[in-house]
């Protein structure tokens, strides 16, 4: 296997990504005080979520490390490579996965188990900036130029999708979309998407019945009408709505979240630690999080528009929907804004491939920072 050439070395201080990396860190530590009073009331046991989760944040962190030593054109030279290997991990979850919750996601290895669908958005944004580099902005792109790319983004997603992970196959798909529109589509394909999605609907809604498993469907009509089954499927969005709106202004305060405490709000460690949030610290919370969450994107779209080549460009890009996607589909879903779907926030949500994975894509960002001035 043979090594592109590192282009700039090290980078001086001066250089360094301080931005990005310190907002990865802070966000990541209000998911960790979030995580402590979501698992406070489980004792000892809840203590080694807190652990297991600090100990992710810290094996994040080391990985950014290592890989900012390393020219990001490195991920154009193995795209290819790390895209199969994603594959074959999304195919030996059928195999060797392990199942939780009615789900078979995780691969066990030895003490420890990842999860391959949450390093798939990322494989799927380096393959996709490899192949879309060539023009990207250039409105001219023909239709057959875009199979390929589209072709990559689909096989992943329905590789997570028969797993059965919605939501994860829904980000990989609206990342995808976003980098091929980022990259340049002629108006009329576009129009054309947007007809077919239209004429689409009602052969979804007819087959849907077909497709879509028993608990799917529950969350659809929820989604409609937390109402239709308070008890069941729609208990998540209506403790996780009671939650929100009971936090007022400024929050109930620190551990005192009765949703929280109480046990009422179902895994508030994972998809629904926003409610938590909002319960505790309140709007106010809520906009400070948001708030740092905007800085983020707006980081990383200006790492995109000043990286020294195209490929640096549509990494960043890739990388910042990926965290736009995330916050803004698992915030309107823990409203009731859009189905629940399972989708983590980035940082703050419980689970290491989740959190190793956004430390990555931060990584990916503050590497092309790092060299927009190199050549």
């Amino acid at each position: 296997m043979d090594f592109l050439p590192l282009k700039s070395g090290l980078p001086n201080r001066t250089a360094f990504e301080w931005p990005t990396i310190m907002l990865s860190i802070v966000l990541s530590g209000v998911g960790l005080c979030l995580i402590y009073s979501a698992t406070a009331p489980l004792g000892e046991a809840g203590r080694l979520y807190v652990i297991r989760q600090m100990t992710w944040c810290t094996l994040g962190l080391v990985l950014t490390a290592v890989l900012l030593v390393f020219d990001y054109e490195l991920l154009d030279h193995w795209a290819v490579r790390l895209y199969l290997v994603i594959i074959v991990a999304l195919i030996a979850v059928w195999a060797t996965g392990k199942v939780t919750a009615g789900s078979k996601r995780w691969i066990q290895m030895g003490l420890m188990r990842f999860q391959p669908s949450e390093f798939a958005k990322l494989a799927v944004i380096i393959i996709l900036a490899k192949y879309l580099q060539a023009v990207p902005g250039n409105p001219s792109r023909e239709l057959i130029d875009l199979f390929r790319p589209i072709l990559l983004a689909v096989l992943p997603a329905i590789l997570v999708l028969l797993q059965p992970d919605l939501g994860t196959a829904c980000i990989i798909l609206l990342v995808a979309v976003s980098m091929i529109i980022f990259a340049g589509v002629e108006r009329r394909f576009l129009l054309w998407g947007v007809i077919i999605i239209i004429l689409l609907i009602p052969t979804v809604l007819l087959l849907g019945d077909h497709f879509l498993m028993a608990y799917q469907k529950r969350r659809f009509f929820s989604f409609l009408n937390p109402a239709y089954d308070p008890m069941g499927s729609g208990y998540h969005l209506l403790q996780s709505q009671i939650a929100i709106g009971s936090g007022g202004f400024f929050g109930k305060g620190f551990l005192q979240g009765t949703q929280n405490q109480l046990m009422f709000l179902p895994v508030k460690h994972t998809d629904f630690v926003f409610s938590i949030l909002a319960e505790e610290w309140g709007f106010m919370g809520c906009a400070v999080v948001l708030g740092l969450f905007s800085i983020l994107f707006l980081r990383g779209m200006s790492i995109a528009g000043k990286a020294r080549d195209n490929f640096g460009t549509l990494l960043a890009f890739g990388c910042t929907a990926s965290f736009f996607w995330h916050v803004t589909v698992n915030v309107g879903m823990v409203m009731g804004l859009l189905p629940v779907v399972g989708v983590p926030l980035s940082f703050l949500s419980y689970g290491g491939s989740a959190l190793i994975s956004s430390f990555l894509a931060v990584s990916i960002l503050a590497n092309v920072a790092m060299r927009r001035l190199a050549y």
